[in-house]
């Protein structure tokens, strides 16, 4: 990103973009909870950021006043000529929308996706564990969603570093480039312009076909509904597992004691991946005011974008007792890293999957690592480790 202008107040001028939220943003997070729960910024074009659980749900859960046909902040508001469904459609649409990517994400479907996924993580240990190192973000935690969702589109999963490419520029240098989103934007659509080619000459048992086969309103869903549905599933499917894979391996190189007790205790692998997922939510959405209302006594205006900031809402200590702490055997932990509302993450199931295994695989084979060097997080509403230094051993 490019230099920016210093914060002034974090209440009255934050910057989801500042070097101080990217590289922390709890104690900036617990400052606005006390001062100003509800803050706002002019940058960006206007934007309100609530910061406690009850706030962030009363939003999410508003579809009247809030839409989510804008679901990035960015620097411009262009008109929106690319949605993605369902995660861009407003009631009525969303419904249909959403139904329409259930079946392949249910528990059942998911659990018939687990042995790809080890395999996938063991590949990938297999070309650094000898070495004795590696960085875990770059070598590990990125390849394996991009390999699962590849495999399930029927893609090549060959095609990663160009996925990843994308993924860059539209969640990241998008947000303050708009010719570089679009340029993304418009390389994906003609990616997956030459698949659904490929598949009506030859339709194939993968998402992609079964997409292009299904029903929206009683009839077939029209192209541009097709492309971003599948530029939803590669950047929705990716971006946000890879960035809580990373962030709970981040966690576990850097207390060893919570490593130490799931290998002694690998039943407690589920609670302690809900309090990652709670801990470090890698997911922050936006949501565009379409009508003047009010949240718990603050107006709000129309105009205004809203970072609904569901890992703020995690660490509200309101919500969640010792919300600073990761507690990895929390006995009650309804987080909110899914989402709240009509929206809560289709993809779910697959992330868990994927974050369990992939987390399971690595203590396996590497059950003592920590941190060598200096750790890099992704700027912008998706934040995640991108650099991870380790090295294995004690």
């Amino acid at each position: 990103m490019s230099k920016r202008p210093p914060v002034k107040d974090w209440a009255t001028d934050f910057d989801h973009l500042d070097p101080r939220w990217n590289e922390n943003p709890y104690p900036i997070w617990d400052e606005m909870r006390k001062k100003c729960p509800i803050a706002h910024t002019d940058r960006f074009l206007g934007v309100y950021f609530p910061s406690r659980y009850e706030d962030v749900r009363a939003i999410s859960y508003d579809t009247e006043h809030f839409s989510s046909r804008r679901v990035v902040v960015r620097e411009v508001r262009p008109e929106v000529t690319f949605p993605a469904p369902p995660i861009t459609s407003d009631p009525p649409n969303h419904k249909d929308a959403k139904l329409v990517l259930l079946p392949p994400f249910t528990p059942d479907a998911v659990k018939k996706l687990e042995p790809k996924a080890r395999a996938i993580c063991n590949e990938l240990i297999d070309k650094f564990i000898g070495r004795g190192s590696c960085d875990a973000a770059k070598e590990y935690a990125q390849h394996i969603p991009v390999r699962v969702i590849a495999h399930m589109l029927g893609i090549p999963e060959a095609d990663g570093d160009q996925f990843r490419t994308w993924i860059h520029e539209v969640l990241e240098v998008g947000i303050t480039n708009d010719e570089v989103m679009m340029r993304a934007v418009g390389e994906m659509n003609a990616y997956f312009q030459g698949q659904i080619a490929i598949r009506r000459r030859n339709p194939g048992d993968d998402l992609i076909t079964k997409l292009m086969d299904t029903s929206f309103k009683g009839k077939p869903p029209s192209e541009p509904h097709i492309l971003g549905t599948l530029r939803l599933l590669l950047i929705a499917g990716i971006d946000t597992t890879w960035s809580a894979i990373g962030s709970s391996l981040w966690h576990l190189a850097k207390t060893p004691a919570d490593r130490a007790r799931l290998a002694a205790e690998p039943n407690l692998m589920p609670t302690a991946i809900e309090e990652f997922l709670r801990a470090y939510a890698p997911v922050t959405m936006a949501r565009e005011v379409v009508k003047d209302t009010e949240v718990n006594g603050c107006p709000i205006k129309a105009g205004n974008m809203v970072l609904l900031s569901f890992p703020a809402a995690n660490r509200d200590p309101a919500m969640f007792p010792n919300a600073d702490k990761v507690i990895i055997d929390r006995a009650e932990n309804r987080h909110a890293a899914f989402g709240l509302g009509i929206h809560r993450c289709v993809g779910s199931n697959l992330a868990r999957m994927e974050m369990t295994v992939a987390v399971e695989e690595f203590l396996k084979r590497i059950p003592e690592f920590r941190l060598t060097g200096a750790v890099t997080w992704s700027e912008g509403t998706v934040r995640g480790p991108r650099s991870l230094p380790f090295a294995f051993g004690r």
